[in-house]
C-alpha cells in the first residue's frame, strides 16, 4: 500500500487495510516517510496489527527547503505543498528497489504517483488504483480536464471561475510534472488493473460512480466512508470537551473545524467570530496554527473580549478534539467544515448536517454535491473576499434554531443509515476482488 504523504491519504489507506485484513490473511507492507511514523505505529498498535502490517521507508532526498520534517503535508507551508509532490516523484528509483526487494503480489497506488504503477506493472505485478476521494470530484475532473463533451450531465457541480483557480494550478502541475507523457488526469485509471477503489457510498454519490465508471470504462468498487468508530476511551469520553458538551440540549450544539491542513487566517477568525456572536447557539471551535506559529495563542488570535462574552455558551480548543465522538453526540446539532473529503464523510456517517464553507480545490464540488442531496447548506461569499460573519450566523440559525435544520438532519441520517448498510458488503466484495487479484499474480 501506497497512499501520498497526507493525513487525509493516509489514514483512509490504514483503515482499508485494517478491514479487509478482518476478512482476508493478507500480509501487508505500507510505504511512507518515516516523519509520518509515529502515527501510522499508532494505529497499527492501538488495532492489533502488529503482525499484519509493516512499515516500509521512502527515503526522499532532504534539502534546505524540505528538511525531514517536512516529508508529510501536516504542518508543512502551503508555498511547500508543489515541493513535496516534486521531490516525492523524484523517488522513484527508491520505489523500484523497494518492489524488486519485497516482490508483492499487489501495489495499491494513490493519486500522484501513476509511475509506481508503471514501475509495479513493469514488473508484472498488478496495480489497483485507491482513491481516497469522492466521485463527483472525479466526475468534475474529467469533465474540466480530460473531455471535450459541452454536455456535463452534472449542473450542481459547475464552480465559478475564481472557485476553479486552485483546482487548475494543481492540475496544471500535474500534468507538467506528475502525470508524464500522459498529461491525463485519469492516468491512474487507464494503469489500475480490472477495478478502481473509491473511498465514497452509492448511498449519496450513485450518478457520480456511474458516471465515472461509464465514460473510464472500467469497473468501481466503493469501500465506504472509512470512518474511524467512535472511541470508547473512558478518558477521552470524559474528556472537558465532551462533559461539556453532555450538558447542552439535544442538537443544539455546533461542532467548528476546518481540518488538520488548513489553517484560518486572522481575518477568517475574525468573521467566524462575529458569526457566532450574531447567533445565540452553543459551539465547540477547533482552532489550529501552523507548527511555526506555535508561540501564538488563541487569546491574541480571537477578538478582544470574544472568549469572556461567549463563555457560557462557546468552547474554543486548540489542536486536537475528539471528532468522531463529538459528531457521535446527540447534542450535536450540525458541522462548520471547510468540506474535506474525509471531515464530510465522518459528518454524513454520524447523521449530521454539514455547514459548507469550502476553502480551496474539490471542496466546492463536494459541497455542492452534500448540498444537492440535501445534507448541506453553504455559506454565500462573493469573490476574493473571506466569508462574512452575517453570512455565517444567517446559515447558523437557518441549521440549528429554524425548521430547515430538522429536514437536514432527517436527510443526514437517512444518508448515515444508507452508508452503514452498504459498507460491510462493499468491504467484503473489496477483500475478494483483492484477494483474486493477488492469487492470479502467484498463479
Amino acid at each position: 500500500m501506497f497512499p501520498w504523504l497526507a493525513h487525509g491519504h493516509i489514514f483512509p489507506y490504514l483503515e482499508l487495510a485494517k478491514r479487509i485484513l478482518i476478512r482476508k490473511n493478507f500480509h501487508i507492507y505500507f510505504c511512507s516517510t518515516a516523519i509520518n511514523f509515529s502515527l501510522i505505529n499508532q494505529f497499527i498498535h492501538k488495532n492489533s496489527l502488529d503482525n499484519s502490517i509493516e512499515l516500509v521507508q521512502l527515503h526522499l532526498q532532504p534539502s534546505i527547503e524540505l528538511p525531514p520534517h517536512y516529508h508529510t503535508t501536516k504542518n508543512l507551508p502551503s508555498n511547500l505543498v508543489f515541493t513535496l509532490l516534486e521531490a516525492f516523484a523524484q523517488r522513484k528509483s527508491s520505489f523500484l528497489d523497494i518492489i524488486n526487494n519485497l516482490k508483492p503480489d499487489l501495489v495499491i497506488f494513490d493519486v500522484f504517483q501513476p509511475w509506481a504503477a508503471k514501475l509495479a506493472l513493469s514488473l508484472n505485478i498488478p496495480a489497483v488504483h485507491f482513491a481516497a476521494f469522492g466521485a463527483a470530484t472525479l466526475s468534475f475532473c474529467h469533465h474540466h480536464y480530460n473531455s471535450w463533451d459541452e454536455n456535463f450531465p452534472f449542473l450542481e457541480l459547475c464552480l465559478k471561475d475564481h472557485e476553479k483557480k486552485s483546482v487548475d494550478a494543481l492540475v496544471e502541475f500535474l500534468q507538467a510534472n506528475v502525470f508524464g507523457e500522459d498529461r491525463n488526469y485519469f492516468v491512474n485509471f487507464k494503469l489500475s488493473s480490472e477495478i478502481i477503489l473509491l473511498k465514497t457510498s452509492r448511498g449519496f454519490e450513485e450518478k457520480y460512480i456511474d458516471y465515472i465508471s461509464a465514460v473510464c470504462q472500467k469497473r468501481i468498487l466503493t469501500v465506504g466512508s472509512l470512518v474511524t468508530s467512535v472511541c470508547e476511551n473512558a478518558e477521552e469520553n470524559n474528556s472537558e470537551v465532551m462533559q461539556w458538551l453532555g450538558k447542552k440540549n439535544q442538537y443544539s450544539t455546533l461542532y467548528i473545524s476546518f481540518g488538520s491542513e488548513y489553517f484560518l487566517s486572522k481575518a477568517e477568525i475574525e468573521e467566524i467570530s462575529k458569526g457566532l456572536e450574531l447567533c445565540d447557539v452553543n459551539f465547540i471551535w477547533v482552532i489550529r496554527f501552523p507548527i511555526e506559529e506555535k508561540a501564538i495563542t488563541i487569546e491574541e488570535t480571537l477578538p478582544e473580549g470574544f472568549l469572556e462574552r461567549v463563555k457560557n455558551r462557546g468552547k474554543v480548543v486548540t489542536g486536537w478534539a475528539p471528532q468522531a465522538n463529538i459528531l457521535a453526540h446527540h447534542n450535536t446539532g450540525a458541522f462548520i467544515s471547510h468540506c474535506g473529503w474525509s471531515s464530510l464523510n465522518e459528518s454524513i456517517y454520524f447523521g449530521v448536517p454539514v455547514i459548507g464553507m469550502p476553502m480551496k480545490l474539490s471542496m466546492f464540488v463536494d459541497a455542492r454535491m452534500l448540498v444537492d442531496v440535501g445534507a448541506c447548506v453553504e455559506v454565500k461569499r462573493d469573490e476574493n473576499e473571506v466569508y462574512k460573519g452575517k453570512h455565517i450566523a444567517k446559515v447558523i440559525n437557518e441549521v440549528i434554531l429554524e425548521k430547515k435544520g430538522k429536514g437536514l438532519r432527517q436527510r443526514a441520517q437517512e444518508l448515515s443509515q444508507k452508508m452503514r448498510m452498504e459498507e460491510e458488503l462493499a468491504l467484503d466484495e473489496t477483500a475478494e476482488q483483492l484477494w483474486q487479484l493477488c492469487l492470479k499474480n502467484k498463479g
